[in-house]
């Protein structure tokens, strides 16, 4: 048995949605359970009409008519049945969103829930309806009904011993009359019937989980890139394929913001050493990365950037000890309000943190919550960069113009906060 998956690079149009079905025939024969994200841009795309309409919710499914079409004309490049597809979209609106109309009252991330996810659901009916044309042996899945989650909204809580129950019992029934079964990435069920997804790029993880319930030898995520590599090749020239990483090493750069499969990924098929292969769509015979328990004995600098980090900080009012009820009540409102943390430093009287990926709203009813006790300093527009098995004199040719706030050494990573115009490209 086989376990893929395809992001949304991979089923971005009618072009490459029939690479995918090229790659899934050369398995032909072979049980496979195919994890598909929505269509490249799609989830952008949905957030914004949970966006429009989050204060005028039944505007929604005319606000979704755009999305619709935008599957349909792929579906009608394809030559799929667009009816049909048609039919099956509109039932999908109609079921999320008669969670909405049956209450009282909705909170925000329940509702972002029922309309981000639509976008899997989408792709995977257009790729599934695409392969029965094809005359495939294939049935499709739907995650929410085997994947199970707490009623945590927009980043629910994976119960792996149910999941895995329902996941090798539904797998199994469908194996007797299919080889190949496709389900969603992102998206998962609580035990009400309500959905749920797991965070945004959560299908890496969907992946992991079902290798892990269905205790395959191998995952296999494919990627427009060739493996993992040392750095972004949009902004570095000189990059090198890493062929293998041990666990260790992959978990450790997808903490530090490196973007090629999601942080979560790591730990389920760890905990059942399960190889992961990246691959790449594009070159389906290259031999990619593989990440395991053994990895590499010696690695390259491996370069990680994010961007738009935000460094905050925090200081006592009146010259007194950061202490560990400071600490507490900092820690509290960040779990409240999700806000992702990189790195941390504290002083006698002052902490640093290093704030990732947050939206602006929610950073300005932060820092106000904060304020209350602490005097705090923002500085936004920042770029963390990370250097896994630094070398001295590398390191000193990535910071050449730019200022450094903030630096950490831990072992032989590097952590640092750069400010400067001199951006590194794209």
């Amino acid at each position: 048995m086989r376990v893929f998956k395809f992001g949304g690079a991979a089923v971005q149009d009618a072009a490459h949605i029939i690479n995918t079905a090229s790659i899934l025939k050369q398995h032909e024969g072979e049980n496979q359970v195919v994890v598909i994200s929505a269509m490249g841009k799609m989830t952008n795309a949905f957030e914004q009409v949970y966006e429009r309409c989050k204060y005028s919710r039944p505007s929604v499914t005319s606000q979704l008519s755009k999305l619709v079409r935008a599957h349909l004309k792929v579906a009608e490049q394809l030559g799929v049945e667009t009816d049909v597809l048609l039919g099956k979209y509109e039932q999908h609106i109609f079921d999320n969103m008669f969670v909405i109309k049956n209450r009282k009252s909705v909170a925000s991330d329940l509702f972002y829930d029922q309309v981000v996810s639509l976008g899997e659901l989408f792709s995977t009916e257009l790729v599934y309806a695409y392969l029965k044309s094809l005359d495939m042996e294939v049935r499709w899945m739907d995650a929410r009904k085997v994947l199970r989650t707490d009623d945590t909204h927009r980043e629910g809580k994976v119960d792996f011993q149910v999941s895995s129950q329902k996941i090798k019992k539904k797998v199994k029934q469908l194996y007797k009359s299919c080889s190949v079964v496709i389900t969603q990435g992102f998206i998962g069920g609580t035990a009400e019937g309500l959905t749920t997804t797991l965070g945004r790029e959560g299908s890496d993880y969907t992946a992991a989980i079902m290798a892990y319930a269905l205790g395959v030898e191998e995952l296999t995520i494919w990627k427009d890139v060739p493996g993992i590599l040392t750095a972004d090749p949009k902004r570095f020239e000189q990059v090198e394929l890493l062929k293998n990483l041990s666990y260790r090493e992959a978990i450790e750069m997808t903490y530090y913001g490196a973007k090629v499969i999601h942080p979560k990924t790591i730990q389920p098929i760890q905990n059942k050493n399960i190889k992961l292969r990246v691959k790449s769509f594009k070159n389906p015979k290259g031999a990619g990365t593989v990440i395991s328990s053994k990895g590499q004995a010696h690695y390259p600098p491996i370069i990680v950037i994010q961007d738009e980090v935000i460094l905050l900080q925090i200081a006592s009012k009146d010259f007194s000890f950061i202490s560990e009820d400071h600490l507490s009540f900092i820690f509290d409102k960040m779990k409240t309000h999700k806000i992702k943390l990189g790195v941390m430093r504290n002083s006698a009287i002052s902490f640093t943190l290093v704030i990732l990926e947050i939206n602006e709203k929610v950073l300005k009813v932060f820092v106000k919550e904060i304020s209350s006790l602490l005097t705090v300093a923002i500085t936004s527009g920042l770029q963390m960069l990370t250097v896994r098995h630094a070398q001295e004199e590398g390191l000193k040719s990535l910071v050449v113009g730019k200022e450094i706030l903030f630096e950490e050494t831990l072992d032989d990573t590097v952590t640092m906060v750069l400010k400067s115009s001199l951006a590194f490209k794209e």
